[in-house]
C-alpha cells in the first residue's frame, strides 16, 4: 500500500492563494526589517565590499562615481542584496512551509537535509569567492592596466561585477545538491555519470570560460571547483545507492 501525505484534507484553490499569499508576507517582512537593519551600515558594506579592490589601486587612483545617483543608489543596493543574503534561510523556511503539508514522511525526512545542505554550500561559495578567489582576479585585472591608463573603476561597475561573481560561485557550490537530487529520483546513475566523466570536465571548464571574468585565474578556479564538488556529488550518490540497494535485498 502506497503512503499518502500526513495532511489528508485537500485544501480549496482559494485557501491555497491565501496560504501562499501570507508566506510571501512573511518573506517581505523579514527582508523588509533585515534591509532597514541594515541601511545604516550600507556605506560601512560598501567599505567592506571594496577592500579587495581599494588595496590594490595604485598611489593616486581610486574609485569612482560616474553616475550623479551612483554614490547613493549602490550603497542602498548592496543593501537590499545583503537582507537577502541574511535572510536566505527566513525565505527558504516559508517556501518549505507551504510545500511541507504535500510531502509523504520519508519525503520531508530527505528534504529538511537537502535544503539545509543547499544553504550552507551557497554560503560557502560566497564566502570562498570574498576571502579566496576575488583578490588574486582583482591583482590580475590591476596588473594588465596599460601604461599612463589611470585604473578607476565605478563603484556601481563594482558592485555588479562583485554580485555576480558571489553569485556564480555561491550556485556552483550547489552542484553536489543537484547530482544527488537527480540520483535520489532515479533521473541518472552514478556509473553513468562515471563512465561520461571526461565529458563533464570539459563541460565545466567551457561553462567557467563563459560566466567568469575573462581572466585565466577565475576561470581555472571555478573549472576545478565544478569538478571536485560533482566528484562530491558522486560519492554521496553512490553511498545514497548502495543504501537503497540494501534495503531492497
Amino acid at each position: 500500500m502506497s503512503q499518502e501525505p500526513e495532511n489528508q484534507d485537500e485544501m480549496p484553490l482559494v485557501s491555497h492563494l491565501i496560504e501562499l499569499r501570507t508566506r510571501i508576507m512573511r518573506i517581505m517582512m523579514a527582508l523588509g526589517i533585515l534591509f532597514f537593519i541594515l541601511v545604516p551600515f550600507r556605506n560601512d558594506l560598501y567599505s567592506l565590499l571594496s577592500t579587495p579592490l581599494r588595496t590594490l589601486l595604485p598611489v593616486g587612483s581610486s574609485m569612482v562615481a560616474t553616475d550623479v545617483t551612483s554614490s547613493f543608489m549602490a550603497p542602498f543596493k548592496l543593501t537590499f542584496y545583503a537582507a537577502f543574503f541574511l535572510g536566505i534561510p527566513v525565505v527558504l523556511h516559508q517556501v518549505w512551509a507551504f510545500i511541507a503539508p504535500a510531502l509523504y514522511k520519508h519525503e520531508k525526512k530527505l528534504a529538511i537535509p537537502m535544503l539545509a545542505s543547499s544553504v550552507i554550500l551557497f554560503y560557502i561559495g560566497v564566502s570562498f569567492a570574498y576571502f579566496v578567489t576575488l583578490g588574486p582576479v582583482l591583482k590580475f585585472f590591476v596588473s594588465v592596466v596599460p601604461e599612463h591608463v589611470s585604473f578607476m573603476t565605478d563603484i556601481n561597475s563594482y558592485l555588479d561585477f562583485c554580485l555576480k561573481f558571489f553569485l556564480v560561485f555561491g550556485f556552483t557550490f550547489e552542484i553536489p545538491v543537484v547530482v544527488l537530487l537527480l540520483v535520489m529520483a532515479g533521473i541518472i546513475s552514478t556509473a553513468s555519470l562515471i563512465e561520461k566523466r571526461r565529458y563533464i570536465v570539459v563541460l565545466c571548464f567551457a561553462v567557467a570560460m563563459f560566466i567568469t571574468p575573462p581572466d585565466a585565474i577565475s576561470m581555472a578556479v571555478l573549472a576545478t571547483l565544478m569538478w571536485m564538488l560533482f566528484e562530491v556529488g558522486v560519492v554521496f550518490g553512490r553511498i545514497l545507492e548502495n543504501r537503497r540497494e540494501a534495503a531492497e535485498d
